[in-house]
């Protein structure tokens, strides 16, 4: 359930609104960090952006590999597959 922050702000000519100091020191959002943007029906959601799997969508010990994100446990089955093969 959402609720709503109290705060209203303007969009800017390039289509920008400024997220209030308070909420961006609350859930530890910094300069440069990814924003990932949601539709939830007629609601935009921001969220701080965390990589998932491409396999599993596991957000659990993630790493990048040739620009894709692969989990621990998809990266072990991975492994034991290449050992089958060979």
């Amino acid at each position: 359930m959402m609720k709503p922050a109290g705060v209203v702000r303007k969009v800017d000519q390039l289509g920008r609104i400024v997220l209030p100091k308070s909420l961006r020191k609350r859930y530890l959002m910094n300069e440069g960090d990814p924003v990932e943007i949601l539709v939830q029906g007629d609601h935009i959601i921001l969220e701080r952006y965390r990589p998932k799997c491409v396999f599993c969508g596991s957000m659990e010990q993630v790493s990048e590999f040739k620009d894709r994100h692969i989990c621990g446990s998809c990266l072990v089955e991975m492994n034991e597959l290449k050992v089958k093969i060979q």
